[in-house]
């Protein structure tokens, strides 16, 4: 087992980056953003440097936290899913040289209304996240597909369900501990009640193969759509971090924790240049050590 995080969350610079995984006493970083740029959009020579400054750091790149098929492509446009494809084409020869395994992928925006269910949309959805993971499979790298704002994260009925059509042996779950929390569970009719992160959990839990340490709470909305979040320290809020810390320890878990704290930058709420840089820096690292002591108190023991 072992411990990493979106460290782009401590700073966009990669030398603050491998500075707060060194100060945690890490060894990995699931890599987001660099800059303003990405491991599939960074420059030859960018990249070069990039690695360069990782190996002289002892720090390497465990998974490649994508937008590919995310919260904000639409699995009934071309040019989304023709993004994804260029992503992932781009990404992976420098996954391979990184040695990096797991590339976090999606299953397309979420849809509000009944066409969210409708099972023509549903065929195609499948068809995409399939072709993603069978090109990801080709160059030896496991898609793992995150219960986020899109098809799969409407419920664990939908993840499920996504995991059978599919069918490959390259696509697992990445488990984010915090999603439920804002998301609503949409099993049966409207209106859907928000979704319990355990009750997720623990029916997906054969498939989970790296889990994003996120928490927080949920302020309703007066138009009814997707709750506002406030988030909090891992354990503080109402993802059922510590039950499901427990429960993966207790089963014999042997993969990664990687922190999403999310205190001081939202990259998909767009404030992540409203937080200063000292506050983002120690927000994340703090945020670190306090789930190092929600593990040990969960009965893990500090290598």
């Amino acid at each position: 087992m072992f411990l990493t995080g979106f460290a782009d969350e401590a700073g966009a610079a990669l030398d603050i980056q491998i500075r707060a995984t060194k100060e945690l006493g890490w060894k990995f970083i699931e890599t987001r953003k660099i800059g303003d740029k990405n491991l599939a959009t960074l420059t030859d020579a960018e990249f070069d440097e990039f690695y360069a400054k990782l190996d002289e750091a002892g720090i390497q790149i465990n998974c490649y936290g994508s937008a590919v098929a995310n919260w904000a492509r639409d699995a009934r446009k071309e040019e989304d899913f023709q993004k994804s494809i260029d992503e992932v084409k781009a990404a992976l020869p420098r996954m391979q040289k990184l040695g990096t395994k797991l590339l976090r992928g999606m299953s397309f925006a979420m849809i509000n209304g009944p066409e969210a269910d409708d099972p023509e949309l549903e065929k195609v959805i499948f068809r995409k996240v399939r072709y993603l993971v069978e090109l990801c499979a080709d160059s030896g790298v496991v898609y793992g597909h995150e219960n986020c704002m899109n098809y799969g994260g409407y419920s664990y009925l939908h993840t499920l369900k996504l995991l059978e059509n599919v069918n490959h042996d390259n696509m697992k779950l990445i488990y984010d501990t915090g999603n439920p929390v804002f998301n609503y569970r949409r099993i049966g009719t409207a209106p859907y009640p928000l979704q319990s992160s355990w009750e997720f959990y623990k029916n997906v839990r054969e498939h989970i193969i790296y889990v994003h340490i996120k928490d927080g709470l949920a302020l309703p909305r007066e138009d009814g759509v997707r709750p506002e979040p406030k988030y909090t320290y891992a354990g503080d809020g109402a993802g059922d971090v510590r039950a499901i810390v427990k429960d993966l320890l207790a089963t014999g878990y042997d993969g990664g924790f990687s922190m999403e704290p999310h205190l001081g930058a939202v990259f998909h709420e767009g404030n992540a240049k409203d937080c200063e840089a000292e506050v983002r820096y120690n927000n994340y690292v703090s945020y670190g050590r306090k789930f190092e002591k929600l593990l040990v108190d969960c009965g893990w023991k500090l290598q």
